[in-house]
Formats: C-alpha cells, sequence, structure tokens
C-alpha cells in the first residue's frame, strides 16, 4: 500500500500583485507568523481534461527588475548582514519567504561568523530570542551547536526560568529550536514541554490577532516541519508596520520571485498533465487515481529548488506509477495475476506479461518506458546509467505490494514488526529517493550504488516515519468515519 496522505497546498492561481511601500515589517520586535495551512494541501484543481494554461506576467522585464532587485538586496544583506542579530533575522526572513536558494553564498557566509561567535562567545549571551534563533539556523544547515547552550536559561533546580515566559518571541524561537534536538538531549525535550506550555497560555489568552495567530502556527507548523514554498503566501499578503526597510525590500523581492516560481510550476503542471493524458491509464484503469496535480505536488516538496524543474517533472512520473501499481494490486488484479505481474516486473521481461490483462501490460510497458527515459537522462547528463539499480527498486516494491495482496487474500493479520517491515517498502519512499539520487547525479560511485541498493538506514527510517504517520492518519480517517455513521 503506497502512501495515500492527501497532498495539499493553500494558494491561488493568481500572481502575487506588488504593492511597493505597502509592507515594512519592524522584525525582530514584530512577530513575523507563519501559516497555519497544512504544507500539503491542494485547494486548486484540474478538470477532467486536465486543462491549465500558465498565466504570463504581466512585463515583459518582469524578470530584469527582479533580478536588479535581487542585486540590490544582496549588497544590503552583505552591509547589514554584518551585525550579529539582523544577519540571523535576514536569514531567518530569507528562508521562510522561500527565496534562500538565490542566498547560498550569504547564508553560508553570515552563518560561518555566526558559528565562530557561538563556539567562541556565546557563553555571554543571554538573549533567549537570539540565542534559540542562531542554535536553529546553524543546526539546519549541519553545524553542532551544544544544546547546552539553552543551560544560562535555567534556575538551580534545571527548569527553565519562569520569568522567560514573558519574552514571547524569544520562547516561540525556544519551540522551533527544540524541534532540532536529537536523542539524549534532554534539555530539548524539556524546551519543548515548557515553551509549548507558555505558547498555549498566551494562543488561549488571544493578546492579539497577530501575535495568536503566530503562536498558533509556531505550534501547529513549526519551521523544520513546514515547506516554505508553500506556507510564504501568508507572509507575502500580510500588511505589518514597523521600521526595518530592508524587509519592505526583501517582501518586495519574493513577491517577484514567488510569481516566477509559480508561472514555472504552472509550465511543470502542464506538460504533466499531458503526459498522463497521453499515457492513457486512467482511461484503461477507470476506478484508478487519477491525480496527477497531486502526484506533482510531491515533487515540488522534494525538489524546492526551481531551477530543478526538469527533475520535478520525471520525478512526478514515477511517483504517479507508484500509486497507479498500488491501485492495481489493491483493486483490479486477482492474485494470479498479482503474482505474474510480480515475476514479469522482477525478471523484467515484457514477454512475461502476454498471459496478463491489458491494463497490466499497459502499466508494465508505461512502467518500462518511463524507467528507460529517465535512465537514458540520468547517463547523459552524469555519466552514469541507474537502469539496473531502478528496475532492482520496482521489483523490490511489487514484492511487497504482493505480500500485503496474500495477507488480505488470505485473511492473515500479520504481525506489527513483520507488518511495518513490509510497510517500509511497500510506501514507495525508496522509489521516490531512489529516482532523486540518481536524478540530482551527487556521489555517482560504486559505493553509493552498492549502497542505495540496500535500503540504507537514511531511506528506510524516513519511510517507517511517513508508513506510520499515513497509518495514524488513515486510523484517524477511519475512526470519524464509524463515530458519524454510528
Amino acid at each position: 500500500m503506497a502512501l495515500s496522505s492527501k497532498v495539499f497546498f493553500s494558494t491561488t492561481n493568481a500572481p502575487i500583485p506588488i504593492i511597493r511601500n505597502s509592507v515594512n515589517i519592524n522584525y525582530p520586535n514584530q512577530l513575523i507568523p507563519s501559516t497555519n495551512s497544512s504544507p500539503m494541501v491542494p485547494r486548486s484543481s484540474i478538470s477532467q481534461a486536465h486543462k491549465i494554461v500558465p498565466i504570463p506576467l504581466e512585463h515583459f522585464d518582469y524578470r530584469s527588475k527582479h533580478a536588479n532587485k535581487l542585486e540590490a538586496f544582496k549588497r544590503i544583506f552583505r552591509e547589514v548582514g554584518e551585525d550579529h542579530f539582523q544577519g540571523l533575522a535576514m536569514i531567518d526572513a530569507i528562508q521562510r519567504l522561500g527565496i534562500d536558494h538565490h542566498f547560498h553564498f550569504e547564508i553560508e557566509k553570515v552563518l560561518q561568523k555566526q558559528y565562530m561567535l557561538s563556539s567562541t562567545n556565546g557563553g555571554h549571551n543571554h538573549d533567549l530570542h537570539e540565542v534559540a534563533l542562531r542554535f536553529r539556523l546553524l543546526r539546519q544547515e549541519g553545524y553542532f551547536v551544544p544544546a547546552g547552550v539553552f543551560n544560562r536559561f535555567r534556575d538551580r533546580k534545571g527548569s527553565f526560568r519562569h520569568e522567560l515566559s514573558r519574552d514571547i518571541k524569544g520562547v516561540m524561537e525556544l519551540y522551533e529550536a527544540s524541534e532540532l534536538g536529537i536523542n539524549g538531549e534532554d534539555i530539548l525535550d524539556e524546551a519543548r514541554e515548557f515553551s509549548s506550555q507558555i505558547l498555549r497560555k498566551w494562543g488561549a489568552a488571544e493578546v492579539n490577532h497577530l501575535s495568536g495567530k503566530a503562536i498558533r502556527n509556531t505550534l501547529d507548523q513549526p519551521y523544520h516541519k513546514s515547506l516554505s514554498r508553500f506556507t510564504a503566501r501568508d507572509l507575502l499578503t500580510s500588511n505589518f508596520q514597523g521600521t526595518n526597510g530592508w524587509i519592505n525590500i526583501l517582501q518586495e523581492l519574493a513577491k517577484m520571485d514567488f510569481n516566477i516560481v509559480q508561472s514555472l510550476h504552472q509550465k511543470e503542471i502542464v506538460r504533466i498533465s499531458n503526459w498522463w493524458k497521453e499515457l492513457g491509464l486512467s482511461k484503461e484503469l477507470e476506478f484508478a487515481r487519477d491525480q496527477p496535480l497531486k502526484w506533482h505536488i510531491w515533487s515540488m516538496a522534494c525538489l524546492t529548488d526551481p531551477s530543478l524543474s526538469e527533475e520535478r517533472i520525471d520525478l512526478t512520473k514515477p511517483i504517479s506509477l507508484i500509486y497507479i501499481i498500488d491501485d492495481i494490486f489493491d483493486v483490479y488484479g486477482t492474485l494470479d495475476e498479482l503474482t505474474l505481474f510480480t515475476q514479469a516486473v522482477d525478471r523484467w521481461d515484457y514477454a512475461a506479461t502476454d498471459p496478463l490483462p491489458d491494463y497490466m501490460k499497459i502499466c508494465f510497458k508505461a512502467l518500462h518506458d518511463i524507467t528507460d527515459e529517465i535512465s537514458h537522462k540520468v547517463y547523459k547528463k552524469h555519466g552514469w546509467n541507474p537502469v539496473n539499480s531502478l528496475r532492482k527498486a520496482w521489483a523490490t516494491l511489487c514484492r511487497a505490494f504482493l505480500v500485503e495482496a496474500q495477507w488480505f487474500g488470505s485473511g492473515k493479520m500479520p504481525k506489527a514488526k513483520e507488518y511495518l517491515d513490509n510497510g517500509i517498502i511497500s510506501s514507495g519512499v525508496h522509489i521516490v529517493l531512489v529516482h532523486i539520487f540518481f536524478l540530482l547525479g551527487h556521489g555517482l560511485n560504486n559505493q553509493n550504488m552498492e549502497l542505495i541498493d540496500n535500503n540504507p538506514g537514511l531511506i528506510s527510517s524516513t519511510a517507517r516515519i511517513l508508513r506510520l504517520w499515513d497509518d495514524l492518519g488513515s486510523a484517524k480517517v477511519t475512526k470519524c468515519l464509524f463515530i458519524l455513521r454510528n
């Protein structure tokens, strides 16, 4: 059973208007809220014919204006970023607005200085907001900052000091920082418990609309568990009052960038919709999922950099087949047919599909062609042919699907460990991450090839989390339906 979670994001098809001088955020003296919508929920939809027309940008020199504004803000970043706290605030704002792909060099330069500061002088800083923000930003980028930096905010009994509850911005950032804890860091577990209790009290008090919304969104959608591309729109369309001029310029830049990237994503969706329509599987499998937009959202969530447009389109194709093959195993095929189909995929032999129904033949041909197409692209771009690894991954997935079909057919109730071990594979996560590995082309060598073929912990742990998360969501939906029906 492939992951069936609903993938949604909240947006509209209209570009965001650029309203100059209307937005001036005073940050960090003003709270910047994140959205409270789920990072993966599409409210836009494709009609039955999958007709989407990309929205053209209004001005022919739009990209030129965007480039000029980008360069102007980079100059501001280099100047203002010299200030210890303003540098952190800028990076946070840039990341939350989803435009950090333009500032890799500038962000890394600031964070290197911040790391040195944390290592040499961090013990003398007693501002919770700044310490927590620095901790989170550095850990996000792979710098190890000891959790002990928060010891200075505890009393003699080892508890976080009560007076910190008055520093709402600091407590919010402490909660965000606690999301990056690792096993054994008890102080971060305590920080999460302390900050969440304080924030819930403030949220219930409804201090004001802006602060209340920011607090609720911090609890519901901490930055570490959200996708800025899908949550930035609230920051782009809200009017705030303040005095930091660089926020004004940054927000205008982010609006222009949002419109450009939205136009790019719309073009991608047109291409995916046309490919899906030409493939013809939706006609052959009338009851199978017909959701090319949803499938492409997964690619957008996995590969967020706008420059990876072709890779997103290529990744959507195997993602779509995960869902379709899952439907074949769950709904269409008999156990005998599914066994033959799995053997055909395992042998990668189209002739082995001769006894199978036409829809299975069409599905296997699509799988064969897409795998060959992606393998050819990877070889042409990166000089490495991944076809054997991709075939092995698909065979492994189909075998996991077949095990679940056999359980269902026999009425067997597998033990929890047996179910989870198989569910890690049947989630389809391995297929997605293996394709991403080859499409990006980083670290292609025999050692990594052997590692990726054997479902390493990096993949299996991700799959385990998503499998449990998906099953928990399905259980809640089932419980709700049972209550409604009874």
